[in-house]
């Protein structure tokens, strides 16, 4: 019996990876440093602070790694504020679901941008905990997040579903133990093996209904 359901935010709500990657690549780029092959994959998923020292070790920036993530957090906000990319049909699934059932949200996104995205696409009554991957030891594909976000709704993380888009949040989510629906993420997509670890897979957000959750429950 599902008890509750936990969002992801970037990919799932907001269409949000992209300008991440614009993001940090124009910083990069504004200091000289080649952007590596695998730097977007590898750090979809990451804390702040994981991503962060990965720029400065990795991509070889100057800064240290909390300077790099506080101006990697300002171009989001500049943006975030200008236009809110949230998906289309993002809203009217998680009214459809918090009719239902308590909701949750755990992100690899800094504080500061899950609270904005909530507040600015008034959807922060619908949920009950809301969990950044700064507040837990490690980011996805680590469990951490789910595990939290399911503390702090008191419910079993096998009693949760959660709502992913990318690999590692899909592996994050199944190493938690709760039951994965993916919605793939078009720019990004998975590989066919984390995607093998999906309860089941979505082509949209609008296709998220309640006779969904219990299908996967």
């Amino acid at each position: 019996m599902i008890e509750a359901v936990v969002f992801d935010l970037d990919g799932v709500l907001v269409d949000s990876e992209h300008v991440w990657d614009a993001a940090r690549k124009e910083l990069a780029a504004e200091r000289g440093r080649p952007w590596p092959d695998q730097a977007s994959r590898d750090m979809m998923g990451m804390s702040s602070l994981e991503w962060s020292r990965y720029m400065h070790d990795v991509v070889g920036l100057p800064e240290r790694p909390e300077e790099i993530s506080a101006k990697v957090v300002r171009r989001l906000e500049e943006i975030y504020r200008r236009e809110l990319p949230l998906i289309e049909g993002a809203a009217e699934a998680v009214e459809r679901l918090a009719e239902r059932w308590p909701l949750g949200l755990a992100s690899s996104s800094n504080r500061e941008l899950i609270d904005l995205v909530l507040e600015l696409s008034s959807l922060a009554r619908y949920f009950r905990a809301t969990v950044s991957s700064e507040e837990v030891p490690r980011g996805k594909p680590a469990p951490d997040v789910y595990l939290e976000a399911a503390r702090r709704l008191g419910v079993a993380p096998a009693r949760c579903v959660a709502i992913e888009d990318s690999e590692n949040g899909i592996r994050s989510a199944k190493a938690a133990r709760t039951r994965v629906l993916a919605i793939p993420n078009p720019r990004y997509p998975p590989a066919e093996e984390a995607l093998a670890l999906a309860n089941e897979v979505l082509t949209s957000i609008q296709e998220l209904t309640p006779e969904t959750i219990e299908r996967v429950g």
